[in-house]
This record gives C-alpha cells, structure tokens and sequence, in this order.
C-alpha cells in the first residue's frame, strides 16, 4: 500500500497494530519511518532506550535490534534528514567523530577485528544513520557483512555496557573528547 499519505497518524497506526501495513509501506509511501516511530510511541521499531548507549541532543547512539553482528550499533541524527546529501556540513562532521570514537570503544568492547561503517538511505523515504558492524576474527573479510542475515537482538546479559561506558569515560579523559 503506498497512498499512506491520504490517512492521518492515526489511521496508519491503527493501521500498523492491526498488521495491515508494514515499515516498507511506510516507507514506500514516502513517510519517514524512523521520525513517524518517535511520534507515535515506537509502533513500528519498539523502544530502544534499553539499547541506548549514547545520546545528546542532536544524535542517538544504540544496538540495533535486529542485529548482523553482536555490537551491531546505530548512530541517528534526532533532526530528519533523509541522506547524506542533505546534512549541514558540520552535523556531517559530528556525526563521523562520534562514529569514530564509538568504533574504537565497541572494537574493545567487544573484542572483534574490526568494525564496519555504513549508511544505506535508500527508498522513496528514509532518516539518515550510520551502522557500526563489527567484524570478528572467525568472520570473512568484505562487503558481505552488510548483507549477513539479521538475528534477534539479545540482551547482553554480561557486563559490556559497564565495559562500554568505563571506556568512554577514560577516553574523554584521554583524549579530552
């Protein structure tokens, strides 16, 4: 279905709960998916702030839920964009500084070999983020890490988010971030 744009809000969350419609008719429809969840109470992706490792006001950091990788993190800016493109110069700049310093806190975190960024905007509608995906040393190397089946996201039932946070805190000291 992409005429969603003849319904109000409330009429396409109805809609979502009832199962008639789904994130790709959102989208197809050209709303944007991420901005319509936070307006109307995590209908289409759930609540993240379980997940939330970082945010400020003008981006949320978070594990993704349904993950490629454990550690699989997103960086979203609070403000709609719908790419790249569209981002003011200096957004773009923070945005790739935080990503920076979450890869090198999840590649310790976590252990892995390395950690994979991406951003794939695409469709008719979409809300600019980054993908953080580590890359483990029992993992092939290459692009085909983007594309690896996603698995349900599980509660890191051991202590990583202290790990991740005590991290962050010796490196702004460190590095006076």
């Amino acid at each position: 279905m992409n005429n969603l744009k003849e319904y109000n809000e409330k009429q396409i969350a109805k809609m979502i709960k009832e199962n008639r419609i789904s994130v790709a008719d959102v989208v197809d429809s050209g709303i944007c998916p991420t901005c319509f969840d936070k307006r109307n109470d995590h209908i289409l992706y759930g609540d993240n702030k379980d997940r939330m490792l970082y945010e400020d006001d003008k981006f949320e950091c978070f594990l993704v839920g349904n993950p490629r990788a454990v550690g699989h993190t997103a960086i979203s800016t609070k403000k709609h964009f719908k790419d790249m493109m569209e981002i003011d110069d200096e957004t773009c700049k923070d945005i790739f500084l935080l990503a920076k310093k979450v890869m090198i806190v999840l590649k310790k975190v976590y252990n892995s070999e390395s950690v994979y960024l991406c951003t794939m905007c695409d469709g008719p509608m979409n809300h600019f983020h980054i993908q953080l995906i580590p890359r483990y040393s029992f993992e092939n190397r290459g692009s085909k890490n983007f594309v690896k089946p996603r698995m349900e996201y599980k509660e890191d039932k051991g202590n990583h988010l202290d790990i991740f946070w005590k991290i962050c805190i010796d490196m702004i000291d460190i590095y006076k971030l």
